[in-house]
Parts: structure tokens; C-alpha cells; sequence
């Protein structure tokens, strides 16, 4: 149990409810794979996750989602207490030791406690946002915990926080579209940076270090968090297809004909499988990157309940379907069960408008190359370069310019091909 709190803040504070059902989430992570180590155990058992969400019952506020604690005037969440898997996957990303300095960006202040946990007395931990009214709720729950001697600061964190810089480990616990040099300036030199980086609308928790003059990766996990506010803000486009119940998100600049595509959303439909079977808890996110990066125009299919309903898209594309453009056709990755009890998928690809064949054909061999080339290899190699980089000093992959950085997708093949 922790000691790391302030001495007049004691367990007895604490329910034995509380207890009981903090170290049942702890369970949890376990079996789920997302806790690994003692230490990142150790620390969701010190922190009292429920003074973090005092709005909400103790069952709420240790189940294994996040915790909305702002909306914007449309409703959607602009501030959460993020889902405990994904903040144990990121802990155990950033391989945090006792007396390390650590810059968390966007705060929520159940996240910097947990960092408090692990670096120790002689560790400190700077978390910073640019909402007043998240700042003011971090710092109070926090203190309310024991944690008074996080700093909290109020700024945007596209300047990072230089006065308690240098740091040994950077967080982001917001979704990022691109690394601002501010970040690393603050980064010590054999740092780790850990960011949700969103690359063509994918979003991937990314480990950096540092090779010369621009990062690598070290591994690399699924995740999702609100987006970055202020100067490093860049949402993506909402191309409408059939009025708001369905449309592509899309990533840069690259073209979508709106109207031609919004056509072919009502033509036969096209329908290749692919003979590449997943089954299990075996995830999708290798293949979806893959394709992420191999297609040259490529968004993410999106649609309402309604319009999934109505069978005008399907299931999937409620949280986003990978998806090729080429001028009026478009062509999206599905699934489909072939064993009874639906424990066995097969990739397919569905696709609409003039070109709607061919495109199905290119999108089926991709899965196909997939699934013999890098499906169970070590994964992409994700690196950042600085935005000055000429293209003959990056290396092979799908490039994605960005303001700060030129990001490069690879993808090394499995051992056995």
C-alpha cells in the first residue's frame, strides 16, 4: 500500500470497500495483460482512484473505463480520467524508475499520482493542461488525495513546462498529431517519450527514443484519448456522405470528391474475402495500421446507429473502418464469422462506386501480404524525423508530413518469411 502520501492523509479515509475494489481493478489489469510489473501494480493499489472521480460511486469509479469529467457545449468529452488499462499500458510503456523527472501532458490528476507512486520521494512530477477548470480539479483532487507535491500548471502544453525541465520521461495523455520540439528540447537526452500519436487517423500509443537527430520507436499500442487543444489542436475532417449519419474522417490534405463518393454509398455493393482468418483475442490493430500505411488515399468509414441500422454501412464503422479512396470509388475493410460460434473471422473488403472491383482487388491483397509478410513479424518501425528532412535521408515507408516532423511508417517482415 502506498507511503508516498502526505502524512495527514491516511487509509483510514479510505472504505474498505474502496480497498476491496481497487484491488479487484488491479486483478483485472492482470488478467487482461496490461499490468506487467509489481511496481506499476503497487501503484494502483497506493492511489485512490475515487478521489479522482468524486462525482461518481465507488463502482463507477473503479471500473475499467474512463471517467468523463468535462464536455463541450456539443456534448462531446473534452476531458476524462482515462480508462485504467490504458493508463497501466502507458505506465508500462514509459519503464519509470524511483527518482526520474516526469512532464505529463493534459492532466487529470489520477494519472499524475500514479507517476507520483512510481518515481518516488525523490522522483517529481509536472503535469500541465491548458484548461483552467481541469487545472483547478486536478490540483484540488490531488491534494484531496495526498498529492500536494505533483506541480500543477496551468499552460499550453505545446511549450511543454520548461522551468522544472529536463525531464527523463515525457507523457501524453491527450491525443497528439504531431510532437512539438518543445518536448524534446525538455527531454533529457536518453529520455522516453511516450505519445498517442495520431498517424492518418490511426492513433497509437508510440514509445520514442532518440537515434541522432530524430526518434524511433520502441513498441507501440493501441489507445484513445480527447483531443489536443490550443496551438497543437488539428482535428480531422468530417467528409458527410449521406447527410450527418455517415462520412470518411480524414486526415491532411489529401482529396476526397464528397459528392461522387456520396453517389456510390447507394451502388451495388462490392464484396471480395479474403481467405485470412483471425479468431480468439488476436487484435486488428496491426492489420488496420498496415493498411493505414500501405494505402496512398486512405480515411476511416464512420456512421451512425441509425444509418448501421438501416444496413446503409456496416457495424463496424461505428468507431471508424479503415477505408481507400480513388476518385468516386471507396473500398473499407469487414469481417465476417466462419465457425458457428463466431470465435473465427475472415477479412474481407466491401467497396462502392464505378471502380469498386478493382480497388476490392488491391485492398484484399494488401490483407493477403498482410497476413504473409508482417502478420505475428515485430511490427512497423515508426520514426520522426525533424520537418527539414530531405526524402532521400528517410528511409523506406509511408512518409506523413507534419508541421514538426516527417513521420515514417515501415514495416520489417516476420521472421519466418
Amino acid at each position: 500500500m502506498s507511503t508516498l502520501r502526505d502524512m495527514n492523509i491516511g487509509t483510514t479515509d479510505e472504505t474498505s470497500h474502496a480497498d476491496v475494489l481497487r484491488e479487484a481493478l488491479v486483478d483485472e489489469l492482470h488478467e487482461q495483460g496490461e499490468i506487467r510489473s509489481d511496481r506499476v501494480a503497487d501503484a494502483f493499489r497506493g492511489v485512490p482512484r475515487h478521489l479522482f472521480a468524486p462525482e461518481e460511486s465507488l463502482e463507477t469509479a473503479y471500473r475499467d473505463n474512463a471517467v468523463v469529467t468535462k464536455r463541450d457545449e456539443h456534448g462531446i468529452a473534452i476531458s476524462s480520467v482515462s480508462a485504467p488499462y490504458i493508463q497501466a499500458r502507458m505506465l508500462e510503456q514509459a519503464q519509470l524508475a524511483h527518482a526520474m523527472r516526469v512532464l505529463e501532458i493534459g492532466s487529470g490528476g489520477y494519472n499524475a499520482a500514479l507517476l507520483a507512486e512510481l518515481v518516488g520521494k525523490d522522483g517529481e512530477v509536472t503535469t500541465v493542461d491548458i484548461d483552467e477548470d481541469v487545472i483547478d480539479r486536478a490540483r484540488s483532487c490531488l491534494a484531496a488525495a495526498g498529492y500536494s507535491r505533483v506541480n500543477v500548471v496551468l499552460a499550453d502544453a505545446e511549450g511543454g513546462a520548461p522551468d522544472n525541465a529536463p525531464y527523463d520521461r515525457v507523457i501524453v495523455t491527450v491525443g497528439a498529431w504531431d510532437i512539438p520540439p518543445a518536448w524534446l528540447r525538455q527531454l533529457a537526452e536518453d529520455g522516453r517519450l511516450v505519445v498517442p500519436l495520431r498517424m492518418r487517423g490511426l492513433t497509437r500509443s508510440v514509445v520514442f527514443e532518440r537515434e541522432g537527430a530524430h526518434l524511433v520507436s520502441r513498441d507501440y499500442q493501441l489507445c484513445g484519448f480527447v483531443p489536443m487543444q490550443g496551438v497543437g489542436a488539428n482535428r480531422e475532417r468530417l467528409v458527410l456522405l449521406h447527410g450527418e449519419e455517415v462520412g470518411l474522417r480524414v486526415d491532411g490534405v489529401q482529396p476526397v470528391d464528397a459528392e461522387r463518393l456520396s453517389d456510390a454509398l447507394f451502388q451495388p455493393r462490392v464484396e471480395r474475402w479474403s481467405g485470412v482468418e483471425i479468431g480468439g483475442m488476436e487484435p486488428l490493430d496491426d492489420l488496420d495500421l498496415w493498411l493505414g500505411a500501405a494505402v496512398p488515399n486512405f480515411c476511416l468509414l464512420t456512421a451512425k446507429d441509425a444509418a448501421i441500422e438501416r444496413g446503409v454501412a456496416p457495424r463496424g464503422s461505428r468507431s471508424g473502418l479503415p477505408t481507400s479512396v480513388a476518385g468516386g470509388s471507396f473500398s473499407y475493410r469487414v469481417s465476417r464469422p466462419v465457425s458457428p460460434d463466431k470465435s473465427r473471422y475472415e477479412f474481407g473488403v466491401c467497396a462502392h462506386g464505378p471502380d469498386a472491383g478493382s480497388l476490392a482487388d488491391q485492398i484484399v491483397d494488401l490483407i493477403r501480404t498482410w497476413d504473409r509478410d508482417h502478420r505475428r513479424g515485430p511490427g512497423p518501425r515508426i520514426e520522426a524525423h525533424p520537418a527539414a528532412t530531405p526524402d532521400a535521408q528517410l528511409p523506406e515507408g509511408r512518409v506523413i508530413d507534419k508541421k514538426y516532423t516527417r513521420v515514417v511508417i515501415s514495416w520489417p517482415p516476420a521472421a519466418s518469411s
